[in-house]
């Protein structure tokens, strides 16, 4: 493309930004842009009008350069570290990109695209900015004199309709019997913790478990930036709001998860603990709220809990920390970790429950993947066998995986092994139990 289309496309960008708060026609931004095409340049050909047309409406209106990338279905995430590098996330992997902005004005000018439609602004006062687009989309931005090479600009992509349990089996985050066990837990009331690094896919498994919270439940998300997409009819969805640029309005997830309370919630989904709601959500799923889902950063279930514990103290609440603890253990019933692994794919690696000992709160770990291989522990606690099968109600969907719908645990066949994992393990404590039962004829 010629320099001179390239000059005239900025250009005409000035006079369409100096125009635009005097436009009172009521056109919209497209139609504009023709107009001032076909006015400013009706002598080139069609050819180059169109691509003007285009130039123009990416530099005035889109994300410059950065269009190409945001329209590429494989592109899961964009990485600008300054005017001249663009990294972008590929299924898990880092690659650059030949994408390159002119100038860090020209960066600065996409930024400012961004940000102006959701009604935030960053500048040097204020040099840090966390947003959401439209499709819910995430978006950080740091500027100098913090970002020492220039403007960085960080866009999380997410699915429209977010990833459900069979796409999470085919591209191998979760297992079948995996997944079926999980969903059993969701169904039966279990709160979940879902833990793991950044980028691990917390937040698009969260997603995909609360699709088997049953559809006459009330689900109350409460998110930093919404994110999810629930596929429930009765989902009311609140979103935290930073403070304005005097400084007045925050409203904080803390907040938001006390006046859920009042909403009268079935399930409570919290997107990611970060600070001292921590208190209340534990508070929360302690006193009659189970059921729900949540996110945190941690490296492994046990440092899961720990995180939360810490997060908990920073409420500005006096308690002792034995009293938090017992929160802990009394509000959630299971860890699901995940982690992102070399290759780029994210993997449910390990499941563990939590349960309280002479030494506070700690995990037993119920399903592990190591060197590929799928372990379970054999047989599962009695206690979380029973809430399964109360949770296995007919009124449900579909029975909890290895249930029958009356309740009982389905009959294993001893000539062939049952194909859900739950079945597999009550067959096994069966076995157990029979091996170590005294016999009739024992003296």
């Amino acid at each position: 493309m010629s320099e001179a289309l390239e000059r005239l496309a900025d250009e005409l960008r000035e006079r369409l930004v100096r125009a635009a708060g005097e436009e009172r026609d009521g056109a919209d931004a497209a139609a504009r842009v023709a107009a001032l095409v076909e006015r400013e340049a009706a002598l080139l050909s069609e050819h180059e009008r169109a691509a003007l047309r285009r130039l123009l409406t990416e530099r005035a209106l889109g994300l410059g350069p950065l269009e190409p990338l945001l329209a590429d279905p494989a592109v899961d995430e964009v990485m600008v570290n300054g005017p001249g590098r663009v990294w972008v996330e590929r299924r898990g992997l880092l690659a650059p990109t030949p994408v390159t902005f002119d100038s860090e004005a020209a960066l600065r000018h996409a930024i400012e695209r961004i940000l102006a439609p959701l009604g935030r602004r960053v500048d040097e006062a204020e040099p840090l900015c966390d947003a959401r687009l439209a499709d819910g989309s995430r978006v950080n931005v740091v500027l100098p004199p913090l970002a020492l090479d220039g403007p960085l600009l960080t866009i999380r992509r997410f699915r429209a309709g977010g990833m459900s349990p069979e796409e999470l089996v085919a591209c191998g985050t979760l297992s079948r019997e995996l997944c079926a066990f999980l969903g059993a837990c969701v169904r039966a009331r279990l709160t979940l913790l879902v833990s793991g690094g950044t980028g691990s896919g917390k937040t698009t498994t969260l997603g995909a478990l609360s699709s088997f919270i049953p559809a006459g439940e009330r689900i109350v998300t409460i998110e930093d930036a919404a994110e999810l997409r629930l596929r429930q009819p009765h989902v009311v969805r609140l979103e935290a709001r930073p403070a304005s640029l005097e400084g007045r309005g925050e409203v904080t997830i803390r907040r938001l998860v006390r006046n859920a309370l009042r909403m009268r919630p079935d399930r409570i989904v919290v997107g990611e603990v970060r600070g001292g709601e921590a208190l209340d959500m534990l508070s929360a799923l302690s006193s009659g709220h189970d059921g729900s889902l949540s996110t945190v950063h941690a490296g492994s279930p046990a440092e899961a809990l720990r995180r939360v514990e810490t997060l908990a103290l920073m409420a500005d609440v006096a308690l002792p920390h034995a009293a938090v603890r017992e929160l802990v253990a009394g509000a959630i019933d299971l860890v699901v970790h995940q982690r992102r692994e070399r290759d780029g794919r994210r993997r449910v690696v390990a499941v563990a429950q939590v349960v309280r000992g002479r030494d506070g709160i700690g995990v037993r770990e119920l399903y592990a993947l190591r060197g590929g291989r799928a372990r379970w522990r054999l047989p599962l606690p009695a206690e979380l066998l029973a809430r399964l099968e109360d949770g296995a109600a007919p009124a449900d969907p579909a029975p909890a995986p290895g249930l029958s719908p009356d309740g009982p645990p389905a009959p294993a066949r001893r000539d062939a092994p049952p194909a859900d994992p739950l079945a597999r393990l009550e067959a096994a404590r069966r076995r157990l139990r029979a091996s170590v039962a005294p016999r009739e004829d024992a003296p």
